[in-house]
């Protein structure tokens, strides 16, 4: 029997992670999986109502942290433990990585913060394998850009903030390259997802 994994997707805005990610989970319920999937911050009641406070209201940047963890926190105890307990694969749009890449390398909360938090809230319960869509900046721009929709507050960010988010999740791929698969978001929605069947198969073997 196929051991239930916990699946995360990743990357900056725009990188085109989503668009795929649905279709991930179809391709492994085709297979005979049972899936769970859900999204970071939100994933359960308080989460989304947390969602929209994060992607609209001014805060300090610790307090976006710690609001991504009381997050966290209500969607592990609600979705993430009881899916995988009951022999469901969970493919989550975003996880802790995101908060080490935008609030620690993008907006400078301290990664010790972060360690210490995620150790305390789910050192037990990590990723299995975990899908970073890159893109270079420019890319992600303008397709974000070309869909017209009003940027969140992190779409928004000035500067180098996109760049240090980018260059942060290239070094947590580094730094764990059993559990990170490097996806090109820049390759054709063909391209990507012969790579993602590839996966697929890998993880689920008939």
């Amino acid at each position: 029997m196929v051991k239930t994994k916990f699946i995360t997707f990743e990357g900056i805005d725009g990188a085109g992670k989503s668009s795929h990610l649905s279709w991930f989970a179809e391709m492994l319920r085709a297979r005979g999986a049972r899936v769970t999937v859900t999204r970071e911050p939100g994933g359960t009641h308080l989460g989304e109502i947390w969602r929209e406070q994060l992607l609209r209201d001014k805060m300090t940047t610790e307090s976006q942290a710690l609001l991504m963890f009381a997050s966290r926190s209500e969607h592990l105890d609600q979705v993430i433990r009881p899916s995988l307990a009951r022999g469901d694969w969970v493919i989550c749009d975003r996880f802790t990585d995101a908060t080490y890449a935008y609030q620690g390398s993008g907006h400078g909360v301290s990664t010790d913060l972060i360690d210490t938090l995620a150790t305390w809230l789910h050192s037990d319960c990590m990723p299995d394998v975990t899908l970073l869509f890159d893109v270079s900046v420019e890319t992600a721009r303008r397709r974000l850009l070309s869909e017209g929709r009003s940027p969140d507050r992190f779409e928004s960010e000035q500067g180098d903030f996109m760049q240090r988010v980018r260059d942060a999740y290239l070094a947590l791929a580094a730094s764990d390259p059993q559990r990170y698969r490097i996806i090109d978001g820049a390759r054709t929605k063909e391209d990507i997802r012969e790579k993602l069947v590839d996966l697929i198969e890998e993880l689920f073997p008939l």
